[in-house]
């Protein structure tokens, strides 16, 4: 696990980068970013004994929030050392963070090697999770829901409706990047997914609710990062050029400094798609 303690600050200016993932991080305040991993001799039945490995940066954040740094517990990367790893449901959670301008202190897990105590926490194994109020909460959808409730400023509704506009494409998506057969209409499903929601944002954009980003936005964006590494690796596929709103869309989302804080690289989301594909 690596621990990273963002502290925002009302500077909006910084003469600080580092490379986070594969972009510059652009985060305004000390960061101490740890990694954590079970000991080598360690057995299930006792707390494991820690190695850590400590870096500190700086780093420019444009977002002033009083609150003490929320803990998060994600994935960590299988390709590079102390950084994110490719979970797009963390990357959710990261972006509700970054769009309310919240102070955070990541700790990434080494998910193939769980020490004892993050089992403790997560019984499944599972990421994210995140500490409010005293209490580990799993599952983004109930972690951004609590969010919105404790922190409503700025406002990230959540849709009202099971089927919201999207909401489909990530099944859809995962269908036909395992499909070892080409005829077997899921790239045919994909499509009509895509092309709907093209529809949508071609008559309501540019975001799935109008003007304003919303939690289906933050939601659905780290899904269509994924689709489009994966199925770019794997099936030599894109978003065609028929879909220019969609195209429009993911280029609107990709761009946000809150996704380019907290995408994973592209290596870990090719290889953590690997075993759906290979397996």
């Amino acid at each position: 696990m690596a621990t990273a303690r963002i502290t925002p600050s009302p500077s909006a200016l910084s003469t600080t980068f580092i490379k986070h993932l594969s972009c510059n991080l652009n985060l305004h305040s000390p960061i101490a970013r740890t990694l954590f991993t079970a000991a080598p001799n360690s057995t299930r039945s006792r707390r494991p004994t820690l190695r850590l490995t400590r870096k500190s940066f700086k780093v420019s954040m444009s977002s002033v929030h009083s609150t003490d740094p929320l803990e998060v517990c994600a994935k960590a990367s299988v390709t590079t050392p102390n950084t994110l790893g490719d979970c797009p449901f963390t990357q959710r959670v990261l972006l509700t963070l970054e769009e309310k301008h919240l102070p955070y202190e990541l700790k990434l897990v080494d998910l193939s090697n769980k020490p004892e105590w993050f089992l403790e926490l997560s019984p499944k194994g599972l990421v994210p999770l995140i500490k409010l109020d005293d209490k580990w909460i799993p599952d983004s959808d109930v972690i951004t829901e609590a969010l919105e409730e404790k922190f409503p400023e700025p406002p990230l509704p959540a849709p009202t409706v099971k089927d919201w506009p999207g909401s489909n494409i990530f099944r859809k998506f995962i269908d036909f990047l395992k499909s070892k057969n080409p005829n077997d209409g899921t790239e045919r499903a994909l499509l009509d997914e895509l092309t709907a929601f093209n529809g949508h944002i071609k008559d309501n954009g540019p975001f799935i609710y109008g003007d304003k980003i919303s939690a289906a936005d933050l939601s659905l964006g780290p899904k269509l990062y994924h689709l489009e590494i994966a199925l770019g690796h794997y099936k030599k596929w894109s978003v065609p050029d028929s879909l220019p709103y969609l195209k429009s869309y993911m280029e609107t989302i990709f761009s946000r400094d809150s996704f380019i804080n907290t995408r994973a690289q592209k290596e870990d989301v090719i290889e953590g798609w690997r075993p759906k594909v290979e397996g």
